[in-house]
């Protein structure tokens, strides 16, 4: 990759999906800022479902499999026909998905949901919540992405994506009245400690199990239903208050939803939350092992706006390390397909509008094959962000053969590889890879060489 110290480039490929040649790149850090008061045209043109949408289909799928266990011949009709409806609006899901970071203006906007969905990862356990990853990322991180992280943090823990993926709709405080009228419940330490030890101050923070426990034992009350949503459970909350980081919280009776709130935005307060997340943006934007000095001032900003983070966002940006030569990160291969199709810029509804079929094939299959299943990461911890995670002889491979299949079925709508090289990269691409293009033998190798690159592959 050239080291390139154009402004606009690093803004597109570093802090966005890359170059299109129907969009103008970002001019510089200002206005990288300024799509995040624009509006959400994005969201608005490629919607998500939310948490109501699940809720539906939860009970469509409960009153089914009652009517099956009552002998009605219909119910598996009904269940299946539910299940159709889930999967094919996880489908919907990840075309608006892979949409919004292709075509959006808002490259930044976009990367910044990614980073943030990824940060409180969550799953789906069950078929009929397939669509909960969807709904999280619609409720609990789109509205806050430049607002305080407090409240995104409120959002994100209390969202029921999170309760459900953390087993927090299981935890009962163990003397609280619920607790007393059954045997099989009990207090599940999972949400308490992922806030502590990922969401918020990290793996080395100081803090002890005890803090967690305690954490753990202040969170029980919240809850999910399908008929009411997310619900909090005075009877389900441990009697008493709770000592969590040295703070004392709760202990009124019946118990409140707002000692839990009271908590996090103090732990979202915390020193070393402001250095974890300012060291996570560091590393998922900039390099794997960023500048300390990024690090430190972003931490900075973080705390003297008291969590705000389009604030923290500005620090991070008006660093001199934000704005070194590119290549210090791997594009994941989320990033990969969707900087490569913003590249190519085929017609919207070619990406927006594709059937099952070609979206198995050319989308969910070689993202599984890269290693990045799409919505499944393997643990709370998210997707690694080291370069050797993704940079393996058979993730490449796959890449290759991808960017060639790419160049294939959009064949109609590319450009001259000679001129697809400076749109796609700029003053990025390497004097090597320019050659390269111009000695394709036909616009099929040449893009697909470009997008194979290393100089495409890294940001």
């Amino acid at each position: 990759m050239s080291g390139t110290r154009d402004v606009s480039t690093i803004a597109a490929i570093r802090y966005g999906y890359g170059l299109s040649p129907n969009q103008p790149a970002p001019s510089d850090a200002q206005a990288l800022l300024d799509q995040l008061d624009a509006p959400d045209t994005a969201a608005t043109r490629w919607p998500l479902r939310g948490t109501d949408f699940m809720r539906q289909q939860m009970n469509d799928m409960r009153a089914a499999r009652k009517a099956k266990r009552n002998g009605d011949e219909t119910a598996q009709k009904r269940i299946k026909t539910t299940r159709k409806r889930v999967n094919d609006q996880v489908l919907v899901g990840l075309h608006a998905q892979l949409a919004r970071a292709s075509l959006s203006p808002q490259g930044f906007r976009e990367r910044l949901q990614y980073f943030w969905c990824d940060h409180f990862t969550v799953t789906s356990k069950t078929g009929v919540t397939a669509t909960a990853p969807d709904a999280f990322a619609k409720e609990a991180i789109r509205p806050h992405l430049a607002g305080s992280f407090a409240q995104m943090l409120r959002a994100a823990v209390t969202h029921p994506a999170m309760l459900m993926y953390l087993d927090q709709t299981r935890s009962i405080g163990p003397q609280s009245a619920f607790a007393k009228k059954r045997k099989n419940g009990g207090l599940n330490e999972n949400l308490g400690r992922e806030v502590l030890e990922l969401h918020t101050l990290g793996v080395a923070a100081p803090y002890t199990q005890e803090d967690v426990r305690q954490f753990a034992t202040l969170l029980t009350g919240l809850g999910f239903n399908a008929n009411q949503g997310f619900v909090f459970y005075p009877n389900w909350a441990q009697p008493g208050a709770e000592l969590v980081l040295g703070r004392r919280y709760g202990g009124e009776t019946p118990a409140k939803l707002s000692d839990i709130y009271a908590a996090l935005d103090d732990i979202a307060l915390n020193p070393a939350t402001a250095h974890h997340l300012a060291h996570k943006l560091a590393v998922h934007f900039v390099a794997d092992q960023p500048d300390p000095d990024l690090v430190n001032h972003t931490a900075s900003a973080y705390l003297a706006h008291d969590s705000d983070l389009r604030a923290t966002y500005a620090a991070m940006l008006e660093h001199p390390a934000a704005w070194g030569p590119l290549g210090g990160k791997a594009r994941q291969p989320w990033d990969f397909m969707a900087a490569s199709l913003r590249a190519i810029a085929p017609p919207a509804a070619m990406i927006a509008d594709l059937d099952k079929k070609k979206t198995r094939s050319w989308i969910i299959a070689p993202l599984r094959a890269m290693g990045q299943p799409y919505q499944k990461p393997l643990g709370p911890d998210g997707w690694a962000e080291d370069a050797n995670a993704w940079i393996t002889p058979q993730a490449l491979a796959t890449r290759i053969n991808w960017a060639m299949r790419m160049a294939a079925i959009y064949d109609r709508h590319l450009p001259d590889p000679r001129a697809f090289v400076h749109s796609a990269l700029s003053d990025a691409a390497s004097p090597t890879l320019i050659q390269a293009a111009a000695r394709a033998e036909s616009k099929r190798e040449g893009i697909g060489l470009i997008l194979a690159s290393a100089d495409f592959n890294r940001r």
